[in-house]
């Protein structure tokens, strides 16, 4: 396979445009860039540096306001509602800071709620069994640590087998040892599913697990470096 059948994600000239009524921001001022399959990049950067607007439209939430995404050769930019929803169904996983949990659904049922819509899903008992819960199918989300809050809803992000994962902060609201854990069934997610994962952080030290780092500044690609020696999840310092 060459590199070209490899690219997951193309974009030209992205940019997006927020009119605040007291002016213009600009979130995104023109970004070309490529990720690949199998690949587990880290987006790094300040608040406000584009990362997690550029997420939002790679994962067909939000819209550009110019330029092109292109997933494979499916160009997103020219999609309307609709063939978005499909998009989103079909190939993307997504995972966030805060969970996004339904408080009344057992960790089961959560999981539940993506392998009922997607077509070639793994059971809910699958997904829970890969983040390590399998003993923890029927307690709900108040029942459940942070750690194990994000790994349901890991769980329920990768249990339709998607291409793609869009995280964005997902250790953010856990301390360092339950962060550990979640990186390392992401690791694991990329490594025996091959899933192309993106993950938005502000821990530099995350960048180490990763296979490329592409730093933004002010709604640009201020550099990109690949990784040569990754290490494990459980060495990152924090």
């Amino acid at each position: 396979m060459s590199p070209e059948e490899q690219v997951v994600f193309r974009t030209e000239g992205l940019t997006k445009v927020y009119d605040t009524g007291g002016g213009k921001v600009h979130a995104l001022a023109g970004i070309d860039l490529r990720l690949y399959a199998r690949e587990l990049t880290v987006l790094l950067g300040p608040s406000g540096s584009g990362k997690s607007t550029l997420l939002n439209i790679l994962g067909g939430l939000d819209r550009a306001t110019a330029g092109h995404v292109w997933f494979r050769d499916l160009e997103l930019t020219s999609l309307r509602e609709a063939g978005l929803t499909r998009f989103r169904r079909d190939h993307v996983g997504f995972v966030f800071q805060f969970y996004n949990l339904v408080a009344s659904l057992t960790a089961r049922e959560n999981v539940q709620l993506v392998t009922d819509v997607a077509k070639n899903p793994m059971t809910p008992e699958e997904a829970l069994e890969l983040v390590g819960l399998s003993h923890r199918l029927d307690h709900f989300p108040a029942e459940l640590s942070g750690g194990e809050q994000q790994r349901v809803a890991i769980a329920r992000a990768v249990a339709k087998r998607p291409e793609v994962l869009l995280c964005d902060e997902p250790t953010g609201a856990l301390d360092s040892k339950t962060g550990v854990q979640v990186l390392e069934v992401l690791r694991q997610v990329n490594d025996d599913l091959g899933t192309s994962t993106v993950v938005i952080t502000h821990n530099a030290e995350i960048r180490r697990m990763a296979h490329r780092v592409i730093w933004f500044q002010d709604g640009r690609v201020n550099k990109i470096e690949t990784n040569d020696t990754r290490i494990a999840p459980s060495e990152i310092v924090w």
